[in-house]
């Protein structure tokens, strides 16, 4: 049996499959962003993933017989809050919809940040953390946030413990990539060019108030240094080391707040290879593998597995 999950979400259309075994295939692709931009408009999105959609789909399921798909669900909104909306997430949604509405099966809606913290303690093997209270911060280009999760039923209960009074951790990486020439999104490129600077580095002190954080200081910070001809190598690595403390700070203030709770990381900004290792050192905490740290849908099918299980006890 199959149970399957779509996310659409602002730059990446993906399909996912589990099994009774928890085993997942799945299917994505970035959405085209053109040269020298920093993002796409909602409307480009919404086209882009119905042009993409159908392909990831078809491909999904060539090799398996789609009445073997039990339930279908969806990322449906960025955040599990009323009043949380972007229009990109209805071509999944509705997606999906016709699928449990052609193969008569329940149809399941999620929103989009319960889906990569599903995915990280799929891919972490922290899946006891279902069942007790932990702290996850969901780091993108759309998102910089922490949450307190508490056990609810199949999934969890998310409550909004710290976030970003200005710019997301990706926007800020991905604005300080463009203006070096690299391609966006920037995160990758970025993490390899901060690989190679091998030489001192001392950045400012992280600009924090209580637990929320300001990141729209890194942005000046680089441009400043790249109109004095600072390197690019040492610019991108003062800018992820920049935000590898500023999500330090915030972890060390929550843990004083709510105690020693499990920390998750998830979010496309926290596959970076340098804030995992530190963080990972520092604090023991929970890394979703790449393939499931930027946006997919395996934590949607993944929870529309266990609603269909526990729907079912």
């Amino acid at each position: 049996m199959y149970y399957l999950g779509i996310d659409t979400s602002n730059y990446t259309t993906s399909v996912a499959l589990i099994d009774d075994d928890k085993n997942v295939i799945q299917r994505k692709k970035l959405l085209p962003v053109k040269e020298g931009e920093i993002g796409l408009r909602q409307s480009d999105a919404v086209f882009h993933h119905t042009s993409q959609l159908y392909a990831l789909y078809a491909d999904l399921v060539k090799d398996i017989d789609p009445r073997n798909i039990k339930a279908v669900g969806a990322s449906v909104k960025p955040r599990p809050v009323e009043g949380s909306y972007m229009p990109c997430f209805n071509v999944g949604a509705n997606t999906a919809r016709v699928i449990s509405s052609t193969l008569n099966i329940p149809m399941y809606e999620f929103s989009h940040q319960e889906g990569h913290i599903s995915a990280a303690l799929y891919s972490s093997k922290a899946e006891q953390l279902f069942n007790r209270e932990f702290l996850a911060f969901h780091v993108s280009g759309g998102t910089t946030e922490a949450v307190l999760a508490k056990p609810k039923g199949f999934g969890f209960d998310l409550k909004i413990a710290a976030e970003t009074l200005d710019l997301n951790a990706g926007q800020a990486i991905d604005r300080v990539g463009v203006m070096l020439g690299l391609s966006f999104p920037c995160g990758k490129e970025l993490e390899k060019l901060a690989l190679s600077y091998d030489g001192e580095l001392k950045v400012k002190k992280p600009t924090l108030k209580g637990e929320n954080c300001c990141l729209s200081g890194i942005e000046n910070i680089c441009k400043n240094l790249y109109e004095n001809n600072s390197s690019k190598e040492y610019i991108a690595a003062y800018c992820l080391k920049y935000i590898e403390n500023t999500l330090s700070e915030m972890t060390d203030r929550l843990l004083e707040k709510y105690g020693n709770l499990p920390l998750l990381y998830a979010g496309g900004v926290m596959s970076n290879s340098i804030i995992r290792k530190s963080f990972e050192n520092k604090y023991g905490a929970y890394f979703a593998e790449p393939e499931f740290s930027a946006d997919n849908a395996a934590g949607i099918a993944y929870l529309t597995y266990r609603r269909a299980v526990y729907d079912k006890s």
